[in-house]
């Protein structure tokens, strides 16, 4: 078998072989296929894609290219969660330590940055001294005593896909249904928790930018799991706005712990409540209404900020960041920008308001690119807020403030101010179950 009959078949719309695919992931794994054929396989896949047999081959390659997790020893139900990506995404940080302050148990791998999204892992790595890699002894010891223990995904653990991963990034293949779906189960199947929950984005900042897309993706994922054994529910959720206020590294993690202390965006509060209520609800069986009131009693009580200090310091982090907020890195420098008119902000390129953040240096334009913790912005403003002329709608983040004026135009040429406001758009879109 040779690889250039696998890209010549896809780019002629033909359906790859059982064979071909264990192939394909057996060469990814091992390195024995080059970076310039897996990309050209990619991007072929892209304009070709991938039918429910094909995508449902692709994720159990992937899932079995490495190690799979056992967390049977672990006392209580474990959790799982996910999100497609979108900008201003730091609903794991709230996620993880509220669903523990509830009594279940959270074991995370999570990505990094992926095209212009934020990922996890690059957030806490703005936490001085906070590991990311841990072995998986380490990783369940820490689930069992603390709730709730997020890393790094392991080399162990679906290698495949942390190749393709890194190279989707770089190549422009990150938008296709199969890729996304078989690149999530593949990992979260791997990683052994016996519920999940996905969080679907659409809209400007996602790689699904059709609730229908979105809804096609969430399906595909939930079937996957299903299938597999395990309890799944997605929710399709509203990018046509940053979630929340931040964008970037260091700013998110400030944001995450505002949230735990009760003083977080009205979104990202709302959104985080309403996944661990459905993790709650896959746990216990227990009505909607009685576990939505577990997940606020938990948040409000400060249970949940307290899990996020626990987790802190259980993975080498500086926990009075909780406290002190300072102790993340600060940018030496900042920009503002203003409206240039009165009226109201009815679209916001969400993806583009991303893309400034990489512009800053708090995300990756090639593979392996050092990040930095301290770029980043604060909105002001979104889509749907009034405006005046003058009025303040950014802050710019940055350590090198030769980056400032590309970021800028290219935040303004995102953002459109017009007389009349926009129809109000929901944050929950839909809720995809087995």
């Amino acid at each position: 078998m040779r690889m250039i009959e696998l890209i010549e078949a896809k780019k002629r719309g033909e359906a790859l072989s059982d064979a071909q695919i264990a192939y394909f992931v057996q060469g990814v794994t091992e390195r024995t296929i080059p970076d310039y054929q897996t990309s050209a396989l990619l991007m072929a896949v892209c304009f070709r894609g991938m039918n429910k047999h094909e995508t449902a081959v692709l994720t159990d390659c992937m899932m079995h290219s490495g190690d799979t997790v056992d967390l049977s020893a672990i006392d209580g139900f474990t959790v799982d969660k996910h999100s497609t990506g979108g900008v201003g995404d730091k609903t794991s940080l709230v996620v993880a330590p509220l669903a523990a302050a509830c009594g279940l148990k959270v074991a995370k791998m999570s990505g990094r940055g992926l095209g212009h999204t934020g990922g996890t892992i690059d957030k806490l790595e703005a936490i001085d001294g906070f590991q990311t890699t841990l072995d998986k002894e380490r990783f369940q010891a820490i689930v069992q005593e603390h709730g709730l223990c997020i890393i790094a995904q392991s080399g162990d653990i679906a290698p495949a896909d942390k190749e393709l991963y890194a190279l989707r990034d770089v190549t422009g293949t990150v938008n296709e249904l199969s890729l996304i779906a078989s690149s999530i189960m593949s990992k979260k199947l791997a990683s052994g928790a016996k519920a999940l929950v996905l969080d679907v984005k659409t809209g400007s900042g996602a790689f699904m930018k059709t609730p229908e897309d979105a809804k096609a993706l969430a399906e595909a994922m939930v079937d996957i799991g299903t299938k597999n054994g395990r309890q799944v529910q997605a929710f399709i959720t509203d990018m046509d706005r940053p979630l929340g206020w931040a964008v970037g590294n260091a700013v998110e993690v400030q944001e995450a712990i505002d949230t735990l202390r009760g003083n977080g965006p009205s979104d990202l509060t709302e959104l985080s409540l309403s996944i661990v209520t459905a993790m709650l609800e896959m746990a216990s069986g227990k009505d909607t209404a009685v576990c939505r009131a577990e997940a606020e009693a938990a948040l409000q009580s400060g249970k949940a900020l307290e899990k996020l200090r626990a987790m802190i310091a259980a993975q080498g982090g500086d926990a009075r960041v909780v406290n002190e907020p300072s102790r993340l890195p600060h940018a030496p420098f900042e920009r503002v920008i203003c409206a240039d008119k009165n009226g109201f902000i009815t679209k916001a390129d969400t993806e583009a308001i991303g893309r400034v953040c990489t512009l800053l240096g708090a995300g990756r334009t090639k593979k392996g690119d050092a990040l930095d913790m301290s770029a980043g912005l604060m909105l002001h403003k979104k889509t749907g807020d009034a405006v005046q002329q003058g009025e303040l709608l950014c802050t710019l983040y940055a350590s090198d403030k030769t980056r400032f004026d590309a970021a800028e135009a290219a935040f303004l040429q995102a953002v459109t101010i017009e007389s009349t406001a926009p129809a109000p758009l929901p944050l929950i879109l839909d809720i995809v179950k087995a």
